[in-house]
């Protein structure tokens, strides 16, 4: 039997923005599941756009999956090295989806993480706060730390900071790259980026002669890993979820997380991820 998925509950709304807010799928996808017939309402399938439902009173499946009222949850996981970020993989590599197990909730991850990297990413069952984060032209500031082959001058940093700003986008969007400190025959430096994913980073810096050698995500729309060790997660703060909602509009009240706080705390030790080789 399919197992079940939970969205959050509260009034009628638009059976696509249900499911995507289940993180079954985004908003699109969801439209074209209730377009294929996918999408049972009441027992009845729904091939229409634009049905509504309350998903605290109506039944609602999707391929015989029957969603149900759950209270949302948003948690920060420190992503090590050689873990996807996916809730499966084909190649059978270790996945986030693993590390939050005992969160006893389907949490989705807020985008997407490289395997190669390591730090902050969100996880939640908030459909509405993934959207929020993940729109194309949003402004979530990332910070980045990465570890160069080479010695960076100013001059490198500038023609960085030039091929890494988007076309457009204006100085509000432009990144901010700061040299940290040398180490040896290596460059440390700080990247914050408001648009752009992090492969940028690891494309730009193979082709300038920098190849990376560890990249660690500080931050993530203000949210940080601090005092988690690789593959442990905690809870967001009451403080941390009212700052996202002042920023990004989701999520859309805030909710105090007791079970997860409890699942957090007595979390076992969890074994180290085999390091990856230096690049």
């Amino acid at each position: 039997m399919a197992a079940d998925v939970h969205p959050a509950s509260g009034g009628r709304q638009r059976l696509q923005r249900i499911i995507a807010a289940a993180g079954l799928a985004s908003r699109r996808a969801a439209e074209q599941l209730i377009l294929a017939g996918r999408v049972r309402l009441n027992g009845r399938v729904v091939q229409e756009l634009g049905v509504r439902a309350d998903p605290g009173r109506d039944r609602i499946e999707v391929d015989g999956r029957r969603l149900h009222p759950e209270p949302r949850a948003y948690v920060v996981l420190h992503k090590p090295r050689a873990v996807v970020s996916t809730m499966s993989d084909p190649q059978g590599r270790p996945t986030v989806a693993q590390l939050v197990r005992d969160a006893s909730r389907r949490l989705l991850p807020v985008g997407r993480l490289d395997y190669a990297a390591s730090g902050v990413l969100l996880m939640t069952n908030d459909g509405e706060l993934m959207q929020a984060l993940l729109r194309p032209r949003g402004a979530v500031v990332q910070i980045y730390a990465a570890k160069l082959r080479g010695l960076m001058t100013d001059q490198d940093v500038e023609r960085w900071r030039a091929r890494l700003a988007p076309d457009g986008g204006g100085a509000a969007s432009a990144p901010d790259i700061q040299l940290v400190r040398y180490e040896g025959e290596k460059t440390w430096v700080q990247v914050t980026v408001r648009q752009g994913r992090p492969h940028a980073i690891w494309q730009l810096a193979e082709a300038s002669g920098f190849p990376v050698m560890r990249l660690v995500r500080l931050a993530f729309a203000g949210v940080t890993a601090a005092g988690l060790r690789p593959g442990q997660w905690r809870p967001l703060g009451a403080d941390e979820q009212r700052r996202l909602r002042q920023s990004y509009g989701a999520p859309a009240r805030i909710w105090a997380q007791p079970e997860l706080d409890a699942a957090a705390r007595a979390r076992p030790a969890r074994p180290r991820v085999a390091p990856l080789r230096s690049r």
